[in-house]
């Protein structure tokens, strides 16, 4: 182990953090597709603010296109509690896939 990597355990020790994940499916409307993507929920979300100043909610929008040669886009906005727990999704040029959907 270099030096580098010893001093970045002292300040950053390894640890079973937690993970700041948020995985989506969708699925194309116009070529049926699924698609994959994640956000995470440190670095990809917008703040909204109350008029005091405290936190409201987090807003996060995406727009996904598949690796076919359909180019549809699907546009996904989700909506996150103070506490990042989703709270709404909406989606246009596609549909969510549920876990249970999902083939396997």
């Amino acid at each position: 182990m270099g030096f580098f990597q010893k001093l970045s355990r002292l300040f950053f020790p390894p640890s079973a953090s937690k993970d700041y994940s948020y995985w989506i499916t969708v699925k194309c409307k116009r070529c049926g597709e699924q698609i994959r993507a994640r956000v995470d929920l440190r670095n990809d979300l917008s703040t909204e603010y109350g008029a005091d100043g405290g936190i409201l909610s987090y807003y996060c929008r995406k727009v996904l296109v598949g690796e076919k040669l359909c180019f549809q886009q699907i546009e996904v906005e989700l909506t996150f509690d103070s506490n990042r727990q989703l709270v709404s999704r909406e989606i246009k040029g596609g549909e969510f896939v549920d876990e249970a959907d999902k083939p396997h």
